[in-house]
């Protein structure tokens, strides 16, 4: 099934972190305004949109009314709140907005908001791979009705987007799937080397693990140089991926024990992110 967008449609993008600001910033040559909602955000953030050139709009409800194509990126824990308030913003409007659920929550989330905006106005969005000002590093995968309509949208832009199919929540799988090595795997040296200092014998775990030929400095180092600023993210998004598994009858423990490492290595920034 398809629809269609003006052929400059106006984009929102909530929030520009650094995934929002490079997805604001590639989908600039194909917009007539990318815009975002300054209301309640951090300096950090007004910078990295004004670095990405968009456009600020007062609040979410401003934004919601003037978009065409609205895209949900922002910390896990707070895609449904974000979803009411678009719904809110957007009742009684004749034409709604395509909104691109790209946050890491889990398939039952998904259909939660695809329930709450109605399943035609939302694509499921997966971003695997970093910020995207390049092309070759990250992928946007795509599922929905109106999927095909955004992989368009993404056409020639640093992000390449691929769809899965027309079925809320597959792309969410996808993203909790990779998750669970690209996160909650990594935890695990978190947490061996609290319990490692607590017991007091991390030195002699690092020689065991070095005589066995495992890098011990440097797998710890990688995860914890991210964990200290990036963690807070993470936390909604193991806890979302937890719920994904344990909705089909797998142990969710293993990400739900990573939740609760990255909840140790830093709380969330006091202002908007």
């Amino acid at each position: 099934m398809s629809t269609e967008l003006p052929p400059r449609p106006v984009i929102g993008i909530l929030h520009p972190g650094a995934m929002g600001a490079s997805i604001g910033s590639a989908l600039k040559g194909r917009a007539g305004a990318v815009i975002w909602a300054d209301a309640g955000r951090s300096q950090a953030t007004a910078k990295r949109a004004e670095l990405a050139d968009l456009v600020a709009v007062p609040d979410l409800a401003s934004l919601a009314r003037r978009s065409d194509v609205i895209v949900s990126i922002c910390p896990p824990h707070a895609a449904r709140d974000v979803a009411e308030q678009i719904a809110a913003a957007v009742d009684g409007r004749e034409q709604r907005p395509l909104v691109v659920e790209a946050n890491a929550v889990s398939p039952d989330t998904v259909a939660g908001i695809g329930a709450l905006l109605g399943p035609e106005h939302v694509v499921d969005g997966a971003v695997i791979g970093p910020p995207a000002w390049e092309k070759g590093r990250t992928v946007l995968w795509l599922a929905g009705r109106h999927a095909d309509v955004i992989a368009e949208l993404f056409a020639g832009t640093p992000f390449d987007a691929r769809v899965l199919g027309s079925e809320l929540g597959t792309a969410s799988a996808l993203k909790a799937c990779f998750a669970l090595q690209s996160k909650a795997l990594p935890a695990i040296w978190l947490a061996l080397d609290e319990a490692a200092r607590s017991f007091g014998v991390d030195a002699e775990l690092r020689g065991e693990l070095a005589r066995t030929g495992v890098d011990y400095p440097a797998a710890l180092g990688a995860v914890t140089a991210v964990a200290g600023t990036k963690g807070w993210r993470w936390v909604g998004e193991m806890e979302q991926a937890a719920d994904a598994f344990a909705a089909i009858g797998l142990p969710d423990g293993f990400s739900r024990a990573a939740a609760e490492m990255y909840l140790r290595s830093g709380p969330p920034p006091t202002t908007g992110a």
